[in-house]
């Protein structure tokens, strides 16, 4: 959620951030409008009821008929305040409501535009030319069943489409992956964090995830609990209304979980394979800091991402993504893209993103700062390893015989040099 004081302060600095979205900046004004009624009925409840608490004490001093005509006249006013106290209380819902429309308010330097809008900050690595080393390269499916590492036709069988089962060496694969990723969170000062996937609505909805989207997200309806689509949701609702300790610097965390999600809406995309699934597993870095250190803090875990991107030896670009394409609670979002070579074409790996205080400001995490006020934490996230990444490995390392070479750091994790076909 943004600042209301942000908002009616610099009121023109989150209409451009609307626009840049391709959001209504006219949500602005209804806001504004909806902040006025609401300051206006709380301050006539306090007034009245300032002159109810004084009527009482008149009463009790007063006789015979003027103690009759303040008795009527405190009910009359004793039903206004009951009926004033409910509108604050209204009045405070409908402009929560409001302010849950608004997008997180986008940083300086985020390009305007919607999914093709993005700018390319850097490109790492060569892409492999195949046809110079006498080989047609295969997809990663068709490579991951001819290795037994993937198995798409029984995932099918037993949880329907976008299911799959990693076996063999898919499954040491991915763990491999999984547990490299970890100990690079564990040596930058990250606390390893198995977390829960399933949430209650106040976290999922805190963290940013059904504003607009509830479709997309798995629900239990008779618990009320939601299936989280990555650890982030845990991570933020970790916190949730406690005063935090930044002093020694920013809290960091690394949440591995397995992740849920509809896809709702790709119907027909990344059909094949195990691009788009409804199951992954994922490790995911999550941080609570000074909102002052936040940018700083956002580079960082770029950072990181690129060191586990450089340890699988695929090639990738780093893009800054377009407004439009940000999900509510970003800021800004650093993606970092691979090669995918059957594709011939980038594909994203990991994402990073600055919340700046939107999810904190929900969820009501702050912290001291060195005056000892209180103010609300900044939050940040960031991919480390997640099952996607197989693509990548897959595809570009594969031989003409059919086999996959294991990228060397990952060697020790996986316990294997090569995936040869059975």
């Amino acid at each position: 959620m943004i600042d209301i004081k942000l908002l009616r302060e610099n009121p023109d600095v989150v209409r451009a951030s609307q626009r840049a979205r391709g959001e209504d900046p006219g949500l602005i004004d209804e806001i504004l409008a909806g902040d006025e009624r609401r300051r206006a009925t709380i301050a006539e409840f306090e007034a009245l009821r300032a002159e109810q608490k004084a009527m009482g004490r008149s009463v009790a001093k007063s006789r015979g008929e003027e103690k009759q005509a303040l008795l009527a006249r405190t009910k009359e006013v004793a039903a206004r305040v009951k009926e004033l106290d409910a509108a604050k209380d209204e009045a405070q819902v409908e402009l929560d409501a409001l302010l849950r429309r608004v997008g997180n308010v986008i940083v300086d330097g985020v390009p305007t535009g919607g999914e093709d809008d993005y700018v390319v900050l850097e490109e790492v690595g060569t892409p492999r030319d195949f046809a110079a080393e006498g080989f047609e390269p295969k997809d990663h499916l068709e490579l991951g069943e001819a290795l037994g590492a993937i198995d798409m036709e029984r995932g099918t069988k037993v949880g329907g489409s976008r299911f799959y089962f990693l076996t063999g060496p898919g499954a040491r694969l991915e763990l491999g992956l999984l547990q490299m990723g970890l100990q690079l969170a564990v040596e930058r000062g990250f606390v390893p964090m198995i977390t829960p996937t399933l949430v209650r609505r106040d976290v999922m909805a805190g963290a940013g995830f059904i504003d607009a989207h509830e479709e997309e997200v798995y629900q239990l309806p008779a618990d009320d609990l939601f299936l989280t689509g990555t650890s982030e949701v845990a991570l933020a609702g970790y916190h949730a209304d406690e005063i935090l300790d930044l002093s020694d610097g920013p809290r960091r965390y690394a949440g591995w979980s397995t992740c849920y999600r509809r896809e709702a809406g790709s119907y027909g995309k990344d059909t094949r394979g195990i691009i788009r699934v409804h199951q992954f597993n994922k490790l995911e870095m999550f941080v609570y800091c000074d909102p002052e250190q936040a940018q700083a803090e956002h580079e960082q875990l770029l950072g990181f991402e690129k060191e586990m991107l450089a340890r699988i030896e695929v090639p990738y670009r780093v893009i800054d993504t377009a407004a439009g394409d940000l999900g509510g609670p970003a800021a800004r979002k650093f993606d970092c893209e691979a090669w995918v070579p059957t594709q011939g074409r980038h594909r994203e790996l990991t994402s990073t993103s600055n919340c700046t205080t939107y999810q904190a400001r929900r969820l009501n995490t702050r912290f001291r700062d060195a005056e000892g006020r209180t103010q609300v934490a900044a939050t940040l996230n960031g991919t480390l390893a997640t099952t996607r990444w197989l693509v990548a490995i897959l595809e570009n390392h594969q031989q003409a015989d059919g086999s996959v070479v294991v990228p060397e750091a990952l060697r020790p994790f996986v316990g294997l040099d090569v995936i040869a076909p059975a």
